[in-house]
């Protein structure tokens, strides 16, 4: 956590609102491999980023939260006693939609004054969103004097998404933000939600974060589309086996079945979340074994898969992926997030990150006359209180 950043919220809060405020941090994600999974049951693998919203605040005795958000300088405030205001398109939405949830399912009663303040790329695909919700949901429940369940603030995050927000993500994200630990990646099994920790320790490589500039304009609505492409897939695969309940039950076979009539759109979307989950396994066992050549040759299937089946890379991401494959010192890269834009990761030797930035955005500028960010974060703990 930068100290400048903590010396920021603390300053904007005190000229606000009255009172010591007692702060919260809840991080952003890169998720190594395993995309569009999480919907469907299946395994996925991040990690969370030195990344993250800040959130000061103080509690209220009544039900009202007065929230400020300080990058954007815009406030409001939110009466828990009023009936709920749902899709406004900004930010409320998430702190209202994280409130409400956790009102149902914690039983959060009394309001609080807040600020926030967030270091995560926004529109990027590192989950910004669940870093705000994870960073408020926990201040709200630590101020109200709520012992903190992390997996039921977990799910409230996710209710924000859904019901406030109108995107039908998964639970990773907000998984990732509250159980993440330092120096590991995450396994998650999005069925049975046991977490593997795996450390990020093979000697000598790092990984790297591109940004193509590019934000998602189309991830929220394409984003469902896809979930119900999905979700049709399994509707039609269990006509012929009905002990499938989601993808994750689902084998090749079964999608190359003549038996089984799967439009080809369908039969995509459906071979990339199978395959998908066979690679994040094999990723995981890589990476547990120090293979890093085996790690990068899974991450450059993914973004194929990505691309060709489930279509919702873009040009910019696939120059990104394809100059990266062409600098030594490579192992892998792909995509990551929901797609239509944000960032790509990287898996790369130490050495040759200084090469890497340089090739990489000499190659992104020839063709796009801008230069992409490019972060070395470190794998970073789950959402805590901070020590002021």
């Amino acid at each position: 956590m930068e100290e400048k950043h903590l010396d920021l919220v603390l300053e904007k809060f005190k000229g606000r609102f009255a009172g010591s405020p007692r702060v919260f941090r809840a991080p952003g994600r890169v998720n190594l491999i395993g995309e569009h999974t999480d919907y469907n049951d299946g395994f996925v693998m991040p990690f969370a980023i030195d990344r993250e919203t800040l959130t000061a605040g103080v509690p209220r005795s009544d039900r009202i939260i007065n929230v400020a958000a300080l990058d954007v300088k815009e406030e409001a405030s939110i009466d828990l006693d009023s009936p709920p205001v749902k899709h406004r398109g900004t930010w409320v939405d998430y702190v209202e939609g994280t409130a409400r949830s956790l009102a149902d399912r914690s039983h959060l009663g009394t309001g609080a004054d807040i600020v926030f303040s967030s270091t995560v790329p926004i529109g990027s695909g590192l989950s910004s969103s669940a870093a705000l919700e994870t960073s408020v949901g926990f201040a709200l429940l630590s101020l109200a004097g709520i012992e903190i369940d992390r997996r039921d603030l977990a799910f409230a995050a996710q209710s924000a998404e859904h019901d406030f927000v109108g995107t039908r993500s998964g639970i990773m994200d907000q998984f990732t933000s509250c159980f993440a630990r330092a120096g590991h990646s995450m396994l998650l099994d999005c069925r049975s939600l046991e977490i593997k920790q795996i450390p990020l320790a093979i000697e000598g490589t790092m990984i790297a974060v591109c940004d193509t500039g590019v934000k998602h304009r189309l991830a929220s609505s394409e984003y469902n589309r896809r979930r119900e492409e999905c979700e049709e897939g399994v509707r039609l695969l269990k006509q012929k086996n009905p002990k499938i309940k989601s993808l994750r039950d689902v084998t090749i076979s079964d999608i190359d079945s003549n038996g089984c009539d799967l439009p080809d759109e369908i039969a995509r979307r459906c071979r990339h979340v199978v395959t998908e989950n066979e690679r994040t396994l094999a990723a995981a066992d890589a990476l547990q074994r120090g293979d890093p050549q085996t790690v990068g040759r899974l991450m450059y299937e993914s973004h194929r898969s990505l691309r060709d089946d489930y279509e919702v890379s873009c040009p910019e991401l696939d120059t990104l992926v394809e100059a990266a494959s062409k600098i030594d010192g490579v192992y892998g890269a792909r995509m990551t997030g929901g797609g239509f834009g944000g960032c790509t990761v990287n898996f790369i030797r130490e050495e040759s990150f200084g090469e890497f930035s340089k090739e990489i955005s000499t190659r992104y500028a020839e063709r796009y006359q801008n230069e992409p960010e490019i972060y070395a974060f470190m794998a970073a703990d789950g959402a805590s209180e901070v020590n002021v």
